[in-house]
């Protein structure tokens, strides 16, 4: 691994408001911050929030992060779903309204290695409207082959962009390599495929710095790939197998505050809020910054067909509301659940077209 950072993650000259906006101190009250951000979200997007869910196709996984319960060190039982299952899983989620599936994986490992996720795609892709993936770091060739069984976007968290930190939280496997990972929303766009998601997992660093970290990136990816669609997470960590305690808390406040930031400073950006997050953040969020939200979610393998197997899954659910419940919950604040936003005749390759 090359010790130095590529350069566009050196500061840049039009960061200044953004790095103010994150600050507590600053002369942007949250107030500010969220009626600024309200009003970009409004015009934006409009009285819409976009819902999907996550299908763990696998718990096998090659690493060893700190802070994961997949972590190969985990006592948690292994098993990866076969393609009967998934389509099993995959009619679960349909009759709860869902056409938009986000599938997972742990790191690259033989039992759910790149053939097994490329079939499981398009599994997917035959019965759900959009399919994107959060998995392990690719070649641009096999995103390609990806985009062509109906991947049309992918998931990935560089966890934190401190190098020492990242270090010493990637104990061993694939995912040790900082600046591989780094790459692998360039690759998967030059794949071909037409989104990528990045993230920080909040807690692991000092979450100011990540996210001018990840300001950086999200910048430098909209000026190469102008074409491509952009979308940005923020988990805060929770309890999980391995019981890792987090170095960093998050406050709400502060997570407010970086989301309120992101949208002012990327207003075209699609913002993520997933299960993690309580109801009331959730509910409070919607309409002030987040676009995008996750529902009905399940974190263990085959957690939609099979609702009483008990296991623990890669970390403890708080939004734990039905779909019914939640689109309910939006409709109250005049905000329109969408389940679908994407046509099949939107699947396959994109030109990957630089800028």
């Amino acid at each position: 691994m090359n010790a130095l950072l590529p350069e566009w993650l050196n500061p840049g000259p039009d960061e200044a408001s953004f790095r103010e906006m994150l600050a507590p101190d600053s002369r942007w009250t949250l107030e500010l911050l969220a009626a600024q951000s309200r009003a970009i979200t409004l015009r934006r997007f409009g009285r819409t929030m976009t819902l999907y869910a996550p299908l763990y196709l696998s718990n096998h996984c090659s690493s060893g992060c700190a802070y994961c319960g997949f972590a190969s060190d985990r006592t948690t039982p292994r098993r990866r779903l076969e393609q009967e299952e998934i389509r099993k899983e995959l009619a679960a989620m349909k009759r709860l309204g869902i056409s938009d599936v986000l599938l997972l994986t742990g790191e690259r490992t033989k039992a759910a290695d790149f053939d097994y996720l490329r079939t499981s795609v398009a599994t997917a892709a035959a019965d759900m409207q959009r399919v994107t993936v959060e998995a392990f770091p690719m070649s641009v060739a096999e995103y390609r082959e990806l985009a062509e069984a109906g991947c049309t976007g992918i998931t990935i968290y560089q966890e934190t962009y401190d190098r020492a930190r990242y270090a010493e939280l990637h104990r061993w496997g694939p995912k040790k390599d900082f600046l591989e990972r780094l790459d692998t929303p360039s690759r998967a766009l030059e794949g071909g495929i037409k989104t990528a998601g990045l993230g920080v997992l909040l807690g692991l660093a000092d979450p100011q710095e990540d996210a001018l970290m990840l300001y950086r990136h999200l910048r430098h990816l909209g000026k190469t790939y102008w074409r491509a669609g952009l979308s940005l997470s923020f988990p805060r960590i929770r309890p999980q197998t391995g019981s890792y305690q987090p170095p960093f808390t998050i406050s709400d406040h502060l997570l407010a505050r970086m989301i309120f930031a992101f949208r002012i400073a990327l207003p075209d950006v699609e913002l993520v809020l997933s299960t993690r997050e309580s109801p009331a953040f959730r509910d409070g969020m919607a309409g002030l910054g987040i676009t995008r939200m996750s529902i009905a979610s399940r974190t263990t393998v085959g957690g939609y067909s099979d609702t009483e197997s008990g296991d623990r899954g890669q970390f403890d659910i708080f939004d734990d509301r039905s779909a019914e419940a939640f689109c309910k919950a939006l409709r109250e604040k005049n905000i329109e659940p969408v389940f679908k936003n994407w046509e099949h005749a939107y699947n396959g390759p994109s030109s990957a077209e630089k800028s």
